[in-house]
């Protein structure tokens, strides 16, 4: 029975001195030749991880995505279509954000702007910060109504029509 291991230094010499069966010494350091750890060397114009990259990521990976100019600012206002406002009126009703009344169906969407996405059937009231044209129609035509909490100018030009305004103090 062997008492003593001798070290893996010196039992794996292989070809080169050190190298432990990885040839060249250089080789067996960290990932230098494999382009770096992690996904370094994935880059735009790199092909040492490219297939790797797109097999986890798929092409979207590379280039340029969105607005990519730092003077441009994005839309961050949200929006919602007139059919999905319908078809979410059981959520909104146990969430608190809608309830019936007899004149129809009165849904607080402050912070969105209804677009006319859709077809709509019921007869809703919505509170909303802006509306488009068709939006404004499609509710009118069922019945309801849209209604502007703030009496800013840039919802009343956008919207067209009748607009129904109320004072933040209401």
């Amino acid at each position: 029975m062997r008492i003593k291991k001798r070290k893996k230094s010196s039992r794996m010499h292989g070809k080169g001195t050190g190298s432990h069966g990885w040839g060249f010494r250089k080789k067996h350091k960290k990932s230098g030749h494999r382009g770096g750890k992690g996904m370094a060397g994935s880059g735009k114009r790199a092909d040492q991880k490219k297939s790797l990259v797109i097999k986890l990521y798929g092409n979207e990976y590379f280039g340029k995505q969105g607005v990519t100019s730092r003077g441009t600012e994005r839309d961050t206002r949200k929006r919602i279509n007139l059919s999905d406002v319908e078809f979410n009126i059981g959520t909104y009703i146990k969430k608190g954000i809608a309830k019936k009344t007899k004149d129809g169906i009165e849904i607080n969407l402050k912070n969105y702007k209804i677009l006319g996405g859709g077809e709509l059937k019921s007869k809703l009231i919505i509170t909303a910060s802006e509306a488009s044209k068709s939006a404004i129609e499609k509710v009118k035509k069922a019945g309801g109504k849209i209604i502007f909490p703030t009496s800013s100018p840039k919802s009343q030009t956008k919207a067209g029509g009748e607009i129904v305004l109320k004072n933040k103090e209401d």
